[in-house]
């Protein structure tokens, strides 16, 4: 500072206070959850209601008075519950935040009060309150030095640009009646769905439409076996199949029950795949079959190559998450099980799967998510702190760019895309995920890479660090 100023200061920094220390206890509650304890003394109760009561009575209109005039004892006895209810709510969140700065805690859930209708301000003396919130867990990630990875090896065949063209011809067929036979694999049925556990009827479903793969979901039970169950029914008749009901059935009363599903047939139809005539290839933009198979055949490549990125990444994951100590809180939270439902929903979408098929299969996502959420989260963790620790973060142009991607695959403007994604919540989930992939390359640049035949890739996984 030269000899000549003068160095002035501002009024307001010397009157101001600096901020109120409360008492504050942390133990441990179990695996990754603490219980916090605050005490907040008379003194600082009665400071801020009588600051409310200022407040208030400096705005207040009452009948008979002008602004600001009525007197404080009538002012007292209209608002006072009000005004401690207030002030309790100020002081609580005043001190909640004070509690997670200061103790740096990661919170990653609601907090849970104990004796929340007890949370009240009392009329003389402290007052107590504690409440109990899950956080990040926290542990060691592995060392990475040396890291081999498999990666897949994969050659482009006719086989694959077939298959490509199939699928098109899936998308563009038609479903015709079936009238001279019974159900077979892959027909697509409507029926009526019962699920009955003990005698009692569970779930009912009616004119319900599914198609009769290994993968088929009825009232909320994975059905594997049934193309056997329902080979050569007809429609007007009814078969009954024993079931056990899931762990992970979205009805938690009816969790690892015995019962049995009732299905009434309706109706049978079976895909026609559409012609590749003029009609079919002008539709998808191309004037003769060679072209839109060479177009697929680049599509297919770009497709292999993505799985095997994705199996490389998948690979180190999976060496992360065994070698990596994790106790999660013991219950996972509503919010926690909706997060891996929407995980779920953008990698679907990012994989080009139309938005319609994944609203469809909604339920379907959400069977087992619970479940799932212990695995997800730990995942979730770890390659957070992984892309922590190498200093990953997504750029805001890598997330338009993808955005636009997703834009041309579903057909919309990519601002009305990303403005849906941020209302409903997934354009944070796509973010988590670019930052775990880049998360994921970054380590592979640096692991020792050896390709094999895809057939011998699950005879070596997990990798192993050299």
């Amino acid at each position: 500072m030269a000899e000549n100023e003068i160095a002035v200061q501002d009024p307001a920094a010397e009157t101001k206070e600096p901020p109120f220390q409360y008492e504050i206890k942390i133990e441990d509650a179990g695996p990754a959850t603490k219980k916090v304890s605050i005490e907040i003394p008379p003194e600082r109760i009665a400071t801020k209601v009588e600051e409310q009561f200022k407040e208030l009575r400096s705005q207040a209109v009452l009948p008979g008075f002008r602004p600001g005039h009525a007197p404080r004892k009538l002012i007292e006895k209209k608002f006072h519950n009000d005004v401690r209810e207030q002030v309790r709510r100020a002081l609580v969140s005043e001190s909640f935040e004070q509690a997670v700065e200061k103790h740096a805690l990661k919170v990653i859930g609601e907090p849970k009060f104990d004796n929340p209708e007890e949370l009240k301000l009392p009329e003389s003396g402290s007052f107590t309150y504690s409440f109990q919130v899950e956080v990040q867990p926290e542990f060691v990630l592995p060392n990475l030095d040396g890291l081999k990875v498999r990666k897949p090896k994969v050659d482009l065949t006719d086989t694959h640009v077939e298959e490509a063209m199939k699928n098109l011809r899936s998308e563009e067929g038609a479903l015709v009646p079936v009238e001279d036979r019974g159900v077979e694999t892959d027909d697509f049925l409507v029926a009526d769905i019962h699920l009955l556990v003990d005698g009692i009827e569970a779930v009912h479903r009616h004119d319900f439409q599914f198609r009769v793969t290994a993968a088929t979901t009825l009232a909320g039970i994975k059905m594997d076996d049934i193309a056997t169950q329902l080979a050569g029914m007809k429609p007007g008749e009814k078969r009954e199949i024993a079931v056990k009901v899931p762990d992970t059935h979205a009805e938690e009363n009816l969790r690892g029950k015995d019962g049995k599903i009732e299905i009434t047939l309706k109706d049978i139809k079976r895909l026609e795949l559409a012609d590749v005539n003029a009609e079919f290839l002008e539709k998808l933009g191309f004037t003769n079959e060679p072209d839109l198979r060479a177009e697929l055949k680049v599509q297919m490549a770009q497709r292999i190559e993505t799985d095997i990125k994705q199996s490389m990444r998948d690979q180190v994951a999976a060496y992360l998450m065994q070698n990596s100590q994790i106790d999660l809180p013991t219950n996972l939270s509503k919010s926690q099980t909706d997060r891996v439902v929407a995980r779920r929903a953008v990698s679907l979408q990012t994989r080009g799967v139309p938005q319609e098929v994944i609203d469809r299969n909604l339920s379907k996502l959400a069977s087992g998510a619970q479940e799932e959420a212990v695995r997800e989260l730990k995942l979730f963790f770890v390659l957070q702190k992984l892309a922590t620790q190498l200093n990953v973060e997504v750029t805001e142009a890598e997330l338009n760019s993808e955005i636009y991607m997703l834009s041309l695959r579903s057909g919309r403007r990519p601002e009305k895309l990303k403005q849906d994604m941020s209302a409903d919540g997934s354009l944070a989930s796509l973010y988590v995920q670019l930052r775990e992939q880049k998360a994921l390359d970054k380590v592979l640049e640096t692991s020792q890479i050896e390709e094999v035949e895809v057939s011998k890739l699950a005879e070596v996984n997990p990798p192993a660090a050299a």
